[in-house]
């Protein structure tokens, strides 16, 4: 029988109820209390990894430290339970579609019929086992609902699941919606109970309900769902939406969510250590506190999701700092010459954060030169490193439109930003960026360097573009400073403007490896800036 304990999560009714956050609350509270915790998020999508989705409609690329390229609930797993995750914490369709084809191609299943059960579902399972080795708990999210056609496969995975590795070593979290009526003024459990019909329909009996709900649920609605579902009623914990995500794991651990956990799998509860994220979530919750606004130059415009880790490090930033942070949505495709002290309005200072393609890059590129020239404190994240060289070259050159990035001309006379050697060519756009962790050497007596403590440092990256050297002497000499480059002197990491209140810039995603009680240097950096 298996070592390692699982929780299956899943989800009915809608998406977006915040199954992420809830299998991360309960990763928080189970390793509080000393166990080892390891969490994946399966996704039903038929896309090999989260590379090429649309970040306006699934939100963020959350890059791992091995360089996988996933779904932003791993940046929520990682937030919660301050871990680093890899890639066999993120398992798609498309990926276990493509293994049980190459095994057939190369002969794995000679003489039989590859079929949905068992092979594509023997190889879900393996992908969990093989994320959940050497764990104590190890938490599985199924993305999407209960009743989607892409989810079966997984779905039928887990219910077969408990057979491999005992019964007594499973259980599932069904996280559902209860919505009120205004009209009637009640609470309906229907949606919910429908959504459990729909779980017991693919032969799993949940253990546990998470109903989520806009405000505060009634007794009785729970009492009702209990009954109907045939629950334990101390398995039915109402989650109503929080002030602040943060505080889903202290509504978990006040239901005594862990130590119904642990007898359902059998373990010994502990005390747990909750004490800092308890103050954590009072100083979320203190709004007596100063508040400091940051400007976001961005294209995917009013959907949060889109730059998750970004918000968050910002957040995180003004919270260890002692204050609040307001972020406000710039657009980058509004910014014209005329009109861009108007368009960045009066923010303390600004974040421009990574993307990809044409769109919205001329109106960063001018926010950077904005900042640069009116000593606003400004960050920059992967392409904001990049417009912040185009903004410098441009008025170091004096050329104008001359003066690009190779992404967006690649014909421009100064491709002061250029593809990357080994990216030369690539044709296939999935998994190919430099992406992952990587080294970068810091100048001792730069800001970066004191920011971070240490000269040698690693970020996490995913870009096909650099600086080009060409151009780097001729930067340098311009004022701005190359503070930060690879082991070997090749790829600039990070530029600062030395004589700027606040200009620092990098190749990488630093968003990614911040934590709510332990902010990044960078972006602590820019509060500080906005701040004195």
């Amino acid at each position: 029988m298996s070592s390692t304990k699982y929780i299956f999560v899943t989800g009915g009714v809608l998406s977006g109820l915040g199954k992420g956050i809830t299998a991360a609350s309960l990763g928080t509270i189970l390793k509080a209390r000393g166990w080892d915790v390891g969490i994946m998020k399966c996704d039903p999508y038929l896309n090999t990894d989260a590379g090429t989705l649309n970040p306006a409609e699934h939100g963020e690329v959350f890059v791992t430290k091995d360089g996988a390229e996933t779904d932003l609930d791993l940046g929520h797993y990682e937030r919660f339970i301050d871990t680093e995750l890899t890639r066999s914490s993120s398992l798609m369709n498309g990926r276990i579609y493509a293994q049980v084809i190459a095994d057939e191609r190369a002969g794995k299943y000679l003489g039989k019929t590859v079929q949905i059960i068992p092979h594509v579902t023997t190889e879900v399972q393996r992908g969990i086992l093989e994320s959940g080795e050497g764990h104590d708990i190890h938490i599985v999210e199924i993305g999407g609902t209960v009743g989607d056609y892409e989810s079966l496969a997984f779905l039928e995975a887990i219910r077969q699941f408990k057979h491999k590795v005992g019964s007594e070593n499973v259980m599932y979290v069904h996280v559902v919606y209860i919505p009120y009526l205004g009209a009637s003024k009640e609470f309906k459990t229907k949606p919910a109970q429908n959504a459990l019909r729909d779980l017991r329909e693919a032969g799993i009996q949940a253990d546990m309900i998470m109903a989520r709900a806009e405000d505060v649920v009634l007794t009785h609605a729970l009492d009702k769902l209990s009954l109907l579902a045939d629950i334990d009623p101390r398995g039915i914990v109402a989650l109503p939406t929080a002030s602040t995500v943060y505080e889903v794991p202290l509504t978990l651990e006040d239901h005594n969510v862990a130590q119904f956990v642990a007898s359902k799998l059998g373990l010994k509860d502990n005390n747990p250590a909750l004490a800092d994220w308890r103050k954590l979530v009072e100083t979320i919750k203190d709004t007596t506190k100063p508040e400091v606004t940051i400007g976001v130059v961005a294209k995917y415009m009013h959907h949060e999701d889109t730059y998750m880790s970004v918000f968050e490090a910002a957040k995180a930033a003004a919270w260890a700092e002692g204050v609040r942070a307001k972020m406000v949505w710039i657009d980058a495709e509004k910014i014209t010459a005329q009109n861009v002290a108007r368009q960045i309005g009066d923010v303390g200072g600004i974040i421009v954060p990574g993307g990809f393609g044409s769109r919205g890059v001329e109106g960063k590129i001018m926010a950077a030169d904005f900042a640069m020239k009116n000593n606003l404190p400004y960050l920059g994240l992967c392409l904001g490193m990049q417009v912040a060289v185009v903004a410098k070259a441009r008025d170091m050159l004096g050329a104008g439109m001359a003066v690009n990035t190779t992404e967006i001309d690649d014909k421009a006379k100064h491709p002061v930003i250029a593809l990357m050697d080994e990216q030369a060519h690539v044709v296939a756009k999935g998994g190919t960026m430099r992406l992952g962790d990587y080294d970068c050497m810091l100048a001792k007596d730069s800001l970066c360097a004191k920011l971070y403590g240490v000269t040698k440092v690693v970020e996490r990256h995913r870009h096909r573009y650099e600086v080009n050297n060409e151009y780097r002497d001729q930067l340098a000499a311009a004022g701005m400073r190359i503070v930060g480059t690879s082991p070997d002197g090749k790829l600039v990491e990070m530029i600062e403007i030395p004589d700027h209140k606040y200009f620092v810039a990098t190749q990488a995603h630093p968003e990614f490896k911040s934590r709510p009680n332990r902010a990044h240097p960078l972006f602590v950096g820019l509060i500080r800036a906005i701040k004195s």
